[in-house]
This record gives C-alpha cells, structure tokens and sequence, in this order.
C-alpha cells in the first residue's frame, strides 16, 4: 500500500516531466518544427479543434511549415487561428495549403521566449509539488488511522521530498536547455 504511494507519486511527477517537455518543443526556436502548431486550436463549425486533427502538418525546410487542411473549406479558420496564436507567424495560403515562413527570431523576442519557457518550467514544479503535498497528505492521514507509526511517515517523507527535488532538478534542466536553445547558445 505504501508503496504504492510512492509508485504513483513517482508516475505523476514524471507525467509533469513529460508534459513540461511537451509544452517547451511548442516553443519556437528559429528553426521549423511541427510541434510549433501543437497548441493551435481552429474553430471548426463552432467546436474548438486542435490544428493537428484537421490538417497534415510539413517542414519542407528547416525554416518554413505547410499546413495542408483535410477539409479545404477550414483553411480561413486555420489561418485565424495561427494568427491569434503567440507564436509570432504570419500564414499565407494558396486555396488549398497554408505556408508559414518561421523568420529569424529578434533579441527580444527570444527574452520574450525565454520568459514563456520559464512561466512552463514553473507549472511544472508547482505541479510536482501539488504530487508532493497530496503524498504528504496521504502519509499523515495514514498515521492518523494507526496504518504507519510516525517513524515510517517521517521515513516516506523523506523519500517523497527526494523525489521531489530529483523531479523538480530535472525539469530545471530541462528549462536551462531549452533556455540555450532560444538564445542560440
């Protein structure tokens, strides 16, 4: 039972890794890449849907994207859509496909990007950190019923604390990298 207490707490804290992650590759970087458009929803006959189910995504070059819609009569709406996105791209279409030049990125913009990644990084230890208060809970709510003695609670506490910090030193290496990555470093 205990241990599954820290299997789970050790399962959610990667799954916060693994969405830090996700949430840093739709960060651009100057270099084209389709997980730009990951976060881009389209408004598809009044139903908000994600970009990536209505069209085919491209890098035909290291510096440009193509959108190719499924359903050509959509392709308005995706334009609307990465244009309200923060990403800073300005589509053109042809009738049947929408190009997105990735240009140069400024100095500031990267800062401007810098600060995003950092605002991700921080969801992500907040999230960790919400495991780690629900685990810390769970302990104290188990000794309260006599199921652990208190020298057994402090003992996973300790445990859960550890892999907090590890979880959290990860996702702070993961922000450094892709901090070095937006500067160009």
């Amino acid at each position: 039972m205990i241990d599954d207490l820290i299997a789970d707490a050790t399962r959610r804290m990667d799954k916060s890794i693994e969405a830090t992650h996700e949430h840093f590759n739709t960060l651009r970087t100057g270099r084209a890449s389709a997980a730009l458009l990951d976060r881009i929803t389209v408004d598809y006959y009044g139903t908000q849907t994600p970009l990536k189910q209505l069209a085919s995504i491209n890098v035909p070059e290291p510096r440009s994207l193509t959108v190719q819609p499924f359903d050509p009569s959509s392709i308005k709406a995706i334009e609307k859509a990465i244009m309200e996105s923060d990403l800073g791209l300005t589509p053109s279409n042809d009738g049947k496909m929408v190009r997105l030049p990735v240009p140069q990125l400024t100095e500031e913009r990267r800062k401007d990007l810098v600060r995003v990644a950092r605002q991700m990084a921080e969801e992500g230890r907040v999230a960790v950190r919400n495991v780690r208060r629900d685990g810390m809970d769970h302990l104290k709510q188990d000794e309260k019923k006599h199921e652990i003695s208190e020298d057994e609670r402090k003992r996973l506490e300790h445990e859960v604390q550890k892999l907090t910090d590890d979880t959290i030193r990860e996702i702070d290496e993961l922000a450094q990298a892709k901090e070095k990555e937006i500067l160009g470093k």
